[in-house]
């Protein structure tokens, strides 16, 4: 029986230093854009059968080994808003994902993250130092603008020099899926859809629940550093715990193994 608790406490240690991996991925990111945070979550694993209960026995023996990591969720609670001043900084308050395509593998991708640009076509793409990714559908800027403004509907509309109203630009529209939990991480602030997160629904920001827009605002990460270090403590005392539960098993084989001396 001590060897086997040996094993079931190392699945307690290998699932707690997964839950530590979670938590330093979330405050490593506490400042990314739109980020949105993972949690570990956990199930028992299967059991040894020493007596099943039955009709004379209220209750069988079984005896546990251990856990495991289920699932890791992201969750998508609204981040904080932060201010930019920046015309082309727009957040999303409510459901939904800004749309954008990879101009080298074609690929569709969705992301939270509203810092966009305009490149040298004029195109509006997501910020990035690399690759920037095409804004679906398409929207161009003239480069005769002189400035720029996105209303909470998603119109994009721009000035010219001496111009007295605004010309539209373009669109924005907002993608949603009955599980966004399911999507993809892929990094770079980007998401790609999964079989698990379903279809995506394209609308105007604000119709059929999806949120609307605010200019010259970014969403922030939704880490809240007080609950991750709180559960980065719990989380290192239940990996000590399955550290001291391997230590009690060892003594209990040398112990063992010192009766026949």
């Amino acid at each position: 029986m001590s060897v086997q608790s040996l094993y079931t406490a190392a699945t307690g240690m290998d699932s707690q230093q997964t839950k530590l991996d979670v938590i330093a991925n979330n405050l490593a990111n506490i400042n990314t854009t739109g980020f949105k945070k993972g949690r570990a979550n956990f199930e028992d694993n299967f059991y040894r059968h020493y007596m099943m209960p039955n009709q004379n026995t209220a209750e069988g023996i079984s005896i546990g080994l251990g856990s495991k990591v289920s699932s890791v969720q992201t969750e998508q609670k609204q981040g904080s808003f932060q201010d930019t001043g920046n015309a082309l900084d727009v957040a999303i308050e409510g459901r939904g994902f800004f749309i954008a395509t990879d101009p080298i593998t074609n690929e569709t991708v969705y992301t939270r993250a509203g810092n966009f640009s305009v490149n040298a076509q004029g195109q509006l793409v997501l910020g990035s130092a690399q690759l920037g990714r095409l804004i679906e559908p398409n929207i161009t800027i003239p480069p005769e603008a002189t400035s720029v403004s996105i209303a909470t509907d998603g119109n994009v509309y721009y000035y010219t020099q001496g111009q007295t109203s605004a010309s539209n630009a373009g669109q924005l529209n907002i993608a949603t899926f009955i599980n966004p939990e399911g999507l993809i991480k892929k990094g770079e602030n980007l998401y790609v859809q999964s079989d698990a997160s379903g279809q995506p629904q394209q609308n105007t920001p604000g119709v059929s629940g999806t949120g609307m827009l605010r200019s010259t605002f970014l969403e922030a990460s939704n880490v809240n550093p007080v609950s991750e270090l709180i559960d980065l403590i719990t989380t290192q005392r239940s990996f000590e715990l399955n550290a001291q539960m391997i230590q009690a098993g060892d003594q209990i084989l040398q112990l063992i193994s010192n009766l026949r001396r």
